[in-house]
């Protein structure tokens, strides 16, 4: 059974003089007429006003790694509650989640949680944060955003699993809100982003620079290497460059698999082989931390001190089978601080995905 469209007024647009109104909260500034959507399907002009159709309706709940988001340096073992809405302001060709993000039905809207109750499930699940994921949070901003309050004020976390394409004002106040981010930079070259996501590569620059230059947001990076499209040893090095001169040498860059879907169904896998070269490029261009994904690669998962080259968090898939750092984040052996955030290690939380239902006793 779905959930009913919840519609609750938005922010960030304005009134044309021809009576339509702008979106300004991504780059696509969408133009919308009495009872028109925007392209993320979620944002519509009802009123003569924006409103969102998703606030307080999920399309389900789980209880994850933080490894998954992913995040290896983010308070690395603990349990993320996640979760996410429908739609999305970007057009992938290649999307991974294309059954949520491209919903254009409220079929998959089967949970209804304000925010307040999301941050008492997840407390009473034993999370340390919160991650709005699965689909852009971007496009329900203001939902993540008054989650985000309900969070800190039960002392948890909050994440943001973007691709970040989102305008100036907007990014301020909604980043204000995250303690981390995984960020994903879909390619180094704008014509992959027109041709396959619909979109620029030059917002989702600004928001990186702006992530480093101008909060205490806790970001990494993930590329999905598509054959043939974006994994070239230029473009990489290209890119690897860049995230040296722009970000630093201490930003996290997850190089993931993709498999065919969606759009692509015929691109084959990426090989195994074409993870390793890129991480070789990365770290060869001065990166410390860089990752492998979607693939079996204990090596492409662990994290190394980047002074002595110590195998500090080994790491097999989600699973941490070594944890040798100080609880500030130290190299034991050296002393060399790691970047991130991090704490008392505990009990890893493993590989483990657990798919949450919202009950009473988590409502206020």
């Amino acid at each position: 059974m779905s959930i009913p469209e919840s519609h609750t007024p938005a922010r960030w647009w304005r009134v044309l003089p021809d009576g339509r109104i702008e979106c300004d909260l991504c780059p696509r500034y969408c133009k919308l007429h009495e009872g028109q959507r925007g392209l993320c399907f979620v944002r519509k002009m009802e009123g003569g006003k924006m409103v969102l159709t998703t606030y307080g309706r999920s399309s389900g709940f789980c209880v994850d790694p933080i490894e998954k988001k992913p995040l290896n340096h983010f308070y690395p073992g603990s349990s993320v509650f996640s979760f996410g809405t429908a739609g999305c302001n970007l057009a992938c060709k290649f999307c991974q989640n294309w059954d949520i993000s491209k919903s254009r039905e409220t079929d998959t809207m089967v949970d209804r949680a304000m925010p307040d109750e999301i941050a008492a499930a997840a407390e009473r699940a034993g999370c340390k944060s919160v991650a709005f994921t699965y689909n852009d949070p971007v496009i329900f901003a203001e939902y993540a955003m008054d989650v985000a309050d309900a969070c800190h004020a039960r002392g948890l976390k909050t994440v943001a699993v973007t691709a970040g394409y989102i305008t100036e004002e907007p990014r301020r106040e909604f980043f204000a809100k995250m303690d981390a981010a995984n960020v994903d930079l879909k390619a180094f070259t704008d014509d992959f982003y027109v041709k396959l996501t619909g979109g620029h590569l030059q917002p989702v620059l600004d928001t990186l620079v702006y992530l480093k230059r101008e909060t205490d947001v806790w970001f990494e990076l993930t590329t999905l290497l598509i054959p043939g499209h974006n994994d070239s040893d230029a473009e990489l090095e290209a890119m690897s460059q860049w995230i040296l001169k722009e970000l630093g040498p201490d930003v996290p860059l997850h190089f993931s698999a993709f498999h065919p879907d969606w759009k692509m169904m015929d691109v084959p896998p990426t090989p195994a082989a074409t993870l390793t070269r890129a991480r070789e490029i990365a770290m060869k261009a001065g990166l410390n931390y860089v990752y492998t994904g979607n693939v079996h690669d204990t090596t492409g998962g662990t994290t190394f001190c980047p002074s002595c080259h110590a195998p500090l968090v080994v790491r097999d898939w989600y699973r941490i089978d070594r944890y040798d750092l100080t609880p500030d984040g130290h190299c034991p052996h050296c002393g060399s601080a790691i970047a991130g955030r991090f704490g008392v290690f505990g009990h890893p939380f493993g590989n483990r995905r657990i798919p949450v239902a919202m009950h009473r006793e988590d409502r206020p």
